[in-house]
């Protein structure tokens, strides 16, 4: 099996970012990690989970173990991008730090880790940060937050990553990075319970009606199984046949939603299977959102339980995985990480 949808913050970038003043570590045995507004987009004391997981190996790797998982695809969370922060200088740094840390921390997996290098979103380093990641420092693919700089994913300085994204085949988990209204989502946990799968709905949207699915076919797999998105298509279609000022697009917003891929972590069978009936099989792939606490602790049962056929599910536990990552499907055979291997051709 291989999951696509994981997280690890190595510890060599939290204490320079503790270095810095941007992170308190204080309270790391605790599994509380407090990090600086500008970085985390959080309200200032917002305790932010740390199991060790996010940077011990050896309690990684056994998790892996204890999971059923054969190959992890690690990114940073969205904790360390700095999608709400408008200077470049900071942004550039903490994502430069971050991505160094990951490629050291996959390196000493012994071949069953994998990273996704962070590419900042809305400033206009991205496309350097996106081939150094690559072509340096060995990353399988990308992770690219919701939202950056103040502007959409549709917004123009994006262009640029959008034609890149496009001509590497690049692999790339789109997660959400922050939310609207956050006032509103401030209890309950709601920012990630509720907030992060609106966010990842309006990031399609915003790159359905911003024609960037018109102009690019990237190899874009949605969090959270799409957060919203799915289930908004039908809407947006009905806007776009009513209302002018969203007839934008070569075809309707739900016959975009296809072509796009989309992890397991949506915790509820039927939904699920519906994603995985809509979408089709190819275009679903394994992702539990370890190793926070909300997670998939049993991935394998998970696809199980959706009585689909021996194909389809080799399929989403990680042939579509190993496909468009360039990895060998056999686990036996996955001796090394990738270095930026993303699979030839379009997306299924």
């Amino acid at each position: 099996m291989i999951d696509v949808h994981t997280h690890a913050m190595p510890m060599p970038l939290l204490r320079r970012l503790e270095r810095a003043g941007l992170a308190d570590l204080s309270r790391s045995a605790e599994r509380v990690l407090n990090l600086d507004p500008a970085i985390c987009g959080l309200a200032p004391g917002s305790p932010i989970p740390l199991a060790p997981e996010q940077h011990d190996m050896e309690l990684r790797l056994a998790s892996l173990t204890a999971m059923g998982v054969d190959h992890q695809v690690v990114a940073a969370p969205p904790f360390v991008f700095a999608s709400e922060s408008g200077d470049d200088r900071l942004v550039m740094e903490v994502t430069r730090l971050s991505n160094d840390a990951l490629a050291e921390f996959v390196a000493e997996s012994g071949g069953r880790l994998s990273g996704l290098g962070t590419v900042p979103v809305g400033h206009p380093g991205a496309v350097a940060e996106l081939t150094r990641c690559l072509d340096e420092l060995g990353l399988a693919g990308a992770t690219m937050g919701t939202f950056g700089g103040g502007r959409e994913l549709d917004d123009p300085v994006n262009e640029a990553l959008w034609e890149a994204l496009d001509a590497r085949r690049c692999f790339t988990l789109l997660h959400p990075s922050r939310v609207s209204s956050k006032d509103r989502l401030s209890a309950y946990h709601l920012v990630q319970l509720l907030g992060y799968p609106v966010e990842t709905a309006l990031a399609t949207a915003r790159l359905i009606f911003g024609g960037v699915l018109d102009r690019y076919d990237p190899v874009l797999c949605l969090a959270h199984g799409g957060g919203c998105a799915p289930a908004v298509g039908g809407r947006l279609d009905l806007g776009w046949r009513s209302k002018p000022v969203a007839q934008v697009t070569r075809r309707t917003p739900s016959e975009y939603l296809p072509r796009l891929l989309y992890d397991t972590a949506v915790f509820d069978t039927r939904a699920l299977g519906r994603l995985v009936e809509d979408m089709t099989a190819e275009h679903v792939l394994l992702g539990t959102d370890a190793p926070f606490d909300l997670v998939d602790h049993d991935p394998l049962s998970t696809v199980r339980a959706l009585d689909v056929d021996a194909r389809q599910e080799a399929a989403i536990l990680g042939g579509n995985a190993a496909r468009l990552l360039g990895m060998p499907a056999d686990p036996d055979d996955r001796r090394a990480p990738p270095l930026h291997t993303a699979a030839e051709g379009r997306t299924p």
